[in-house]
């Protein structure tokens, strides 16, 4: 299944498609689907880095949209990468601060940055497009600091799994050869991805036993020689390691203008909204997997009928929080274990589920009819007024049991 999105996150355009699929070739079909349903251009289209091939950016900018997308490290050669970051590295290239808006108003450092310009031509339709790209080299600090932590993990596992070649046991061979230890050695360092971070020494006993004479055996000598190996974290590597830890190229065709360095990383970093639909749909609350279907008609209808349950729950959320946004304040309620708790952010599930044991209850006696319905809470007043819904939604139920608290 492919779905695009529209600025609300919201799907305008759904193609089901076999699972065994790769994702490369349908960018282009969707961005098709993306185009006739909206009517217009100039749309901005954020993918992950299955969308930064070639054909499909040329495809973007011969229709007078604009792309944002990650490259992979398949279409950044080493020598391209490191002209990338060799200006930065070498002081020449000045960085941009990049920040983002917290929930409490304050502004947090989320990453760093800086912009080039790449020519680019290609092939679209037997035309040849000619365009100038913006390339974004950030550095996210999220990602130096989960890299780092990673990074620290593999080394330690390294130097637990080093040092115990040297341990001697039943039925655990031991190496006499250098060759073979060190080749242990590197596999080890290979399967934590810490080549050159550790500083290996290997040290060779060789020790000489008498063997007394024994029968007709004459006395010997026995040469026994044991191999063994020191792992050190390598300082200076692990430190130059961390330096290129969290890097990132971005690309897009949109003018400066129009996206702004700030502006391109953000927008890339709401791209999980995407995500996360594609999780409702196939999670709770909407719940199409497991899918007990076997014609592919039915399998298609039940997606689109989900779909539209899926842009319920979405433009709730959107219509809640643009409003808190607006208002410069959180809505507090929602979480169980801490009432008082604000969020500017709240999910569609979240508000939902402040309305669960409202309940309406109806008793007949002849011809004699009793209401009543549970009273709304300040904080489903409060939802309700954040989604420009009248309370009498509610209260015309029954008006004589329903009475503000």
């Amino acid at each position: 299944m492919l779905s695009a999105l529209d600025p609300l996150g919201m799907p305008v355009a759904t193609d089901v498609v076999p699972g065994q699929r790769a994702d490369d070739p349908l960018y282009v079909p969707a961005i098709i689907r993306v185009r006739e349903s909206l009517g217009r251009r100039g749309v901005l289209y954020v993918g992950d880095c299955k969308m930064g091939a070639i054909e499909t950016r040329a495809f973007i900018q011969a229709g007078d949209d604009a792309y944002l997308c990650p490259l992979a490290a398949i279409q950044l050669p080493p020598n391209v990468w490191a002209g990338y970051l060799m200006p930065i590295w070498t002081g020449q290239q000045p960085l941009t601060r990049i920040t983002r808006l917290t929930a409490t108003g304050k502004r947090a450092y989320i990453a760093e940055g800086y912009e080039r310009l790449e020519p680019l031509t290609a092939v679209v339709a037997g035309e040849v497009v000619t365009w100038t790209e913006r390339r974004l080299v950030v550095r996210s600090r999220q990602l130096v600091r989960a890299g780092e932590a990673a990074l620290r993990v593999r080394l330690a596992k390294a130097q637990t799994a080093v040092a115990a070649l040297n341990n001697r046991g039943r039925g655990k061979p031991r190496f006499t050869e250098p060759p073979v230890l060190q080749a242990a050695v590197e596999a080890i360092l290979t399967r934590c991805r810490v080549q050159g971070l550790l500083a290996v020494h290997y040290t060779d006993h060789v020790q000489e036993r008498l063997l007394r004479r024994y029968g007709s055996r004459p006395p010997t000598v026995r040469v026994e020689r044991d191999v063994q190996v020191t792992a050190v974290v390598d300082r200076h590597a692990v430190a130059g390691a961390i330096h290129q830890l969290g890097w990132r190229v971005y690309a897009t065709n949109a003018p400066s203008a129009q996206l702004s360095l700030s502006q391109a990383v953000r927008a890339y970093r709401s791209e999980y909204l995407v995500e996360r639909d594609m999780g409702r749909l196939k999670g709770r609350p909407l719940s199409l997997t497991p899918l007990y279907l076997e014609r592919d008609d039915h399998v298609t209808g039940l997606i689109r009928l989900l779909s539209v349950g899926l842009r319920v729950l979405t433009l709730l959320e959107f219509v809640v929080r643009q409003r808190l946004t607006a208002e410069r304040t959180g809505l507090a309620g929602l979480y169980a274990g801490n009432p008082t708790r604000p969020t500017a952010r709240p999910t569609t599930e979240r508000l939902l589920k402040r309305f669960q044991g409202v309940t309406l209850t109806i008793i007949r006696e002849g011809r004699r009819r009793r209401s009543h319905l549970t009273p709304l809470s300040r904080v489903q007043r409060r939802i309700l007024a954040l989604l420009n819904f009248p309370v009498h939604i509610y209260t015309r139920l029954c008006p004589d049991s329903h009475k503000p608290p």
